[in-house]
């Protein structure tokens, strides 16, 4: 049975699969609301961690857990960078039309 820890990884790594969906349909709305969403998954697996700790095989499914979330995130930056240059192009413009 997976501890309740894991559990909290499990979630996550959920999150970042939307996540990662909703940044290849262009959805960065729903990227951002995800995105808080983990943040909060997060405070809450620091929290639980305080007084548990995995066992071996747990901690071996963590690490693979991980990985994947951290490939995940890699593919939604290379993703987002188009989307944020945009966006940098449209605040030098409206800072320009503010002086």
């Amino acid at each position: 049975m997976n501890s309740s820890l894991l559990s909290y990884y499990e979630a996550i790594e959920r999150a970042s699969a939307d996540m990662l969906s909703a940044a290849r349909a262009g959805d960065w709305n729903l990227v951002v609301k995800l995105e808080g969403a983990c943040g909060l998954l997060i405070s809450q697996l620091k929290q639980a961690a305080r007084g548990e700790t995995l066992q071996p095989a747990d901690a071996q499914a963590r690490t693979k857990i991980m990985q994947r979330i951290l490939l995940r995130d890699a593919e939604i930056r290379h993703l987002a960078e188009p989307w944020l240059d945009q966006l940098d192009q449209m605040l030098a413009g409206k800072s320009r039309t503010l002086h």
